[in-house]
């Protein structure tokens, strides 16, 4: 068994530079996500999407926040 101390660590680590929340990603920042959901899914939602001329992502995030506040209301 190596000793604890028989690493690259030093005993003692200096923070005074650190930045807090430097990997913080805030609630309204929108995060890259990648899912798979069936074609006829993904053709229904570009087809509303191209009509109300929106990204596919801003109408799919809008109905899964309906769905989540619907899903709440019945709790």
């Amino acid at each position: 068994m190596s000793d604890v101390r028989d690493n690259d660590m030093p005993v003692e680590i200096d923070f005074s530079k650190g930045v807090r929340g430097l990997h913080h990603i805030p609630p309204s920042a929108k995060v890259l996500m990648p899912v798979s959901i069936e074609r006829r899914v993904w053709e229904y939602f570009s087809g509303k999407a191209q009509e109300r001329g929106v990204e596919l992502s801003d109408l799919v995030t809008e109905v899964l926040k309906r769905d989540i506040e619907i899903h709440e209301a019945l709790k």
